[in-house]
């Protein structure tokens, strides 16, 4: 087991000099680091000044694309086709972003299921994955440019609160872009590793790195000893950020001196929005903002600034209580407190972190820079360069269990440091089913008929219930040995089952290779399958809870809105028989737009006939 280096090219194991980058996928900007005489350095673009990368994404009429600098500026000129703070929308079903969806310019799907939202473009549906993918290609192309040669392999930082779903949607987001994602890394111990690649005043010691960027706050706990990095503790919000401090200033300005501005107009929403950007901006080395927005000067001071947003940064610091509790140290012992990410750069920030921590801040590096720079070092690490600090065991490929479709669903990621455990919770999908097969795979593609088959078993005695009740938790326990035991258990009832599987690590390192090329050289393909078969198993729930609905509230629908439904449940069956996921989604948002007013009617009418039935 361990580290393996492959050519992507020929499918051969060597260890050739192969260029592995370190990325930083941000909410607000995104930039690109790799390895230079034994230093991490950031890639500039080719004014051969500026690092960052605008996390922007513009579509034109024919659904070409731009991203960075040239996005950024249609921002206001077409704002509905202009996608911005997608990394918010990663891992995210609607239900998770409904009370936010007034911030985003741009038009997010609501399907009525906890199925990833979707953002429309004109007449065509994106997955977060595939706009981030759009944003980490422009990188790639990026290093390849600067660095003269291909670049296929890459670690990728994420925020340490980042859930399996979201992490999951980082890794695709690389495969899609044609990157061989090598590790994805929590961005606060990125931005350890970019300070402690100088160990000076770091061995033998305690640090927070606090991170606040554009869209997500984490702090971690870390002990750094012998060259070894050990997480004590993390906590954050992957809804906390910078743009949030933008809202605050919008909702400020639209509370008082915009009170009447159009606010169905997208190009005026975005100004007032890039306003309250730059008045943040400006605010951390001045004490006043003005500009002109919709024809009026508009103001801001520093003082009102830190008004609006000092619930916010209290939030980052109860995070760092809850962190100190977890790590079981007080903020006393903490040696050193390094800041990451832009927002950090906001003169409140750095004095309530101050007073909290009680010491000076580390941000001699520059914050915007640093998670990508420590990358970089994980990336040479990888890379078999750095001798000097402990690579801890993984496992080499994923493992996974079937799921409808055909789907891999993978559990523990290759890579993973080992021993490790994860388990998630699955439902049947059949009503009164007894009996559930769970068969286990090792392999990186997204259908497990190219992957390999471990082993499978029965979960037996599940209750009968509807389909969707019963509540199955799968447990993967990898154990040091590289031993895999899979524990399934229904929860209502406390049937379970378990096994041991002996995982093929013994698999040759060519066929490892070649497991891991095809995983890339397929990506496109398997990641249209995936969300084709994604949005008809999502379809088929949909249609299935028309056809309840009705039945259930037939006494206060009219003949005209029954046959409205079934018109477009037949629509939606039609496209679910058909090999365009973009009808399928159109037609599952046109049936439950339909659909929703006669929900809330129907549970008014639900919830009055129960209160006069309790009457007495």
């Amino acid at each position: 087991m361990g580290l393996v280096s492959i050519n992507i090219k020929t499918g051969s194991v060597d260890k050739s000099d192969e260029v592995v980058v370190g990325i930083d996928l941000g909410t607000t900007n995104s930039l690109v680091a790799f390895m230079e005489n034994g230093r991490p350095k950031a890639i500039t673009g080719e004014d051969g000044k500026h690092t960052l990368v605008p996390s922007i994404i513009h579509f034109d009429e024919h659904y070409g694309i731009v991203v960075g600098d040239q996005a950024r500026k249609k921002l206001v000129a077409d704002p509905t086709n202009t996608i911005y703070s997608v990394k918010r929308l990663m891992g995210k079903s609607y239900n998770d972003v409904a009370d936010r969806n007034g911030f985003f310019g741009y038009k997010i799907i609501d399907d009525d299921t906890e199925s990833l939202v979707k953002i429309r473009v004109q007449d065509r549906y994106y997955t977060p994955v595939e706009l981030s993918a759009a944003i980490l290609g422009e990188l790639k192309k990026r290093a390849e440019k600067a660095l003269g040669k291909k670049v296929e392999k890459a670690v990728v930082t994420v925020p340490a609160y980042f859930n399996d779903a979201q992490r999951q949607a980082t890794r695709d987001a690389g495969k899609l872009a044609g990157l061989d994602v090598l590790r994805i890394v929590n961005e606060p111990t990125a931005a350890s590793l970019a300070y402690g690649i100088d160990a000076e005043g770091y061995d033998k010691q305690v640090i927070a790195v606090y991170d606040l960027g554009g869209g997500t706050f984490d702090i971690s706990i870390l002990q750094i000893e012998d060259g070894i990095f050990e997480v004590l503790a993390t906590n954050g919000n992957t809804f906390l950020g910078g743009d949030d401090f933008d809202h605050a200033i919008v909702e400020h300005w639209l509370a008082t001196e915009l009170r009447d501005v159009d606010m169905a107009d997208a190009a005026t929403v975005q100004s007032i929005r890039i306003a309250a950007e730059n008045a943040k901006k400006q605010l951390t080395t001045s004490e006043t903002f003005e500009t002109d927005i919709a024809g009026r000067k508009i103001q801001l001071t520093r003082s009102n600034f830190n008004s609006l947003i000092a619930r916010l940064v209290g939030q980052t610091i109860d995070c760092c209580k809850n962190a100190l509790a977890d790590a079981k140290i007080g903020a006393d012992q903490i040696d050193h407190i390094v800041m990451v990410g832009g927002s950090t750069r906001v003169p409140l920030v750095k004095e309530l972190v101050r007073q909290f921590f009680g010491k000076d801040l580390h941000d001699n590096l520059d914050p915007d820079e640093v998670v990508a720079l420590g990358a970089a070092v994980q990336a040479d690490i990888l890379a078999g360069n750095q001798k000097d600090i402990l690579l801890i065991d993984v496992t080499p490929l994923s493992l996974g269990i079937e799921t409808v479709g055909g789907l891999m669903d993978v559990l523990i990621p290759r890579n993973s440091k080992i021993p490790f455990s994860a388990g998630r919770q699955y439902t049947t999908s059949v009503d009164g089913q007894k009996n559930l097969k769970i068969a286990v795979f090792q392999g990186e593609r997204d259908l497990v008929e190219h992957n390999r088959k471990l082993g499978e078993f029965v979960l037996k005695g599940i209750p009968p219930m509807p389909a969707g009740l019963p509540k199955i938790d799968i447990r993967f326990m990898l154990n040091a040995d590289g031993i895999l035991k899979v524990k399934a258990g229904e929860l209502r009832s406390g049937t379970e089952q378990e096994i041991e599987i002996k995982p093929s690590y013994g698999i040759s390192e060519d066929d490892m290779a070649l497991m891991l090329i095809q995983s890339i050289q397929n990506a496109q393909n398997d990641l249209q399958t995936r969300a084709l078969i994604e949005a008809r198993n999502e379809a088929n729930i949909i249609i299935l809870s028309a056809d309840k609905f009705i039945s259930q509230n037939g006494e206060i629908l009219s003949n005209e809105e029954i046959e409205q439904i079934r018109k477009l449940v037949g629509k939606l069956s039609e496209a679910v028989s058909g090999q365009d996921k973009d009808l399928i989604n159109s037609s599952m948002e046109e049936l439950n737009t339909y659909t929703t007013p006669l929900a809330h009617r129907a549970m008014d009418f639900n919830i009055g006939k129960a209160i006069k039935g309790t009457v007495v």
